[in-house]
């Protein structure tokens, strides 16, 4: 596919606010995109401006999965379910080990994470 293609499709994606569908094309084609970047629109720099900063910094993309548990998380910590709370972490223990998780987090979420320890607390 040419670059211009690419940049096109990112353009619309982030136009029709899909960032998820975006952020796939760039991650694929972030080196490519760096050269090229004044094709893009502000939102979609912006969006490759924070994915080269999280590359460079060494953090790993979350997964499909791994969102899919830091949705339930903040769902269940929003509703005060600790049932379904306590399931989900003892299920997926290592995704609350990344450094990055509080950034996902709801603010229910991680006030409830931070009482059971589950992540760290906040430095004041």
């Amino acid at each position: 596919m040419h670059i211009l293609d690419i940049i096109c499709k990112i353009n619309d994606s982030v136009e029709k606010l899909d960032f998820a569908t975006a952020r796939l094309y760039m991650e694929e084609n972030l080196d490519v995109l760096g050269e090229n970047k004044s094709h893009l629109k502000r939102n979609a720099r912006d969006l490759l401006e924070f994915l080269t900063n999280q590359r460079d910094a060494g953090q790993e993309p979350l997964t499909r999965k791994e969102m899919a548990v830091i949705q339930s998380v903040n769902s269940y910590a929003a509703n005060f379910d600790l049932r379904g709370l306590k399931v989900i972490v003892g299920d997926h223990p290592q995704v609350f080990l990344r450094n990055d998780i509080e950034a996902y987090l709801n603010t229910d979420a991680r006030i409830i994470l931070e009482g059971m320890g589950s992540v760290a607390k906040e430095k004041v």
